[in-house]
């Protein structure tokens, strides 16, 4: 999760995807890495995911989080857009990516990083 106040660009994927690769959240083994940024201010988000667990879960489950996202923020409910997507990644992750104590190690961390 990727929170900053305002976002530099007109699209925030772009955004996104420049977060995503400054924070190397592709070099996984399993390509799992799922980044959920917010501009708060300009109330704009943009969910981001790596090869592997989209392959995994299709453009559909991208599109449904995006559209419930939003009806969060269309009724100025950020905390609950963000409590949701993050709810439904993180159960297709649990899905598609169990957790293996024997094998396991966290990749990516797991803090909320803020921007400006």
């Amino acid at each position: 999760m990727y929170i900053e106040s305002r976002c530099r660009f007109v699209d925030p994927i772009d955004r996104a995807a420049e977060v995503f690769w400054a924070l190397k959240m592709d070099a996984t083994k399993d390509r799992n890495g799922v980044l959920v940024y917010v501009a708060m201010k300009d109330r704009q988000f943009a969910v981001l995911a790596d090869q592997g667990i989209h392959e995994k879960v299709g453009q559909t489950f991208w599109n449904q989080a995006v559209t419930v996202m939003k009806s969060h923020f269309v009724k100025e409910e950020p905390a609950e857009a963000i409590v949701g997507v993050v709810s439904d990644i993180g159960q297709a992750l649990k899905t598609h990516f169990p957790y293996d104590r024997a094998t396991d190690k966290n990749e990516l961390p797991d803090d909320i990083v803020f921007g400006k």
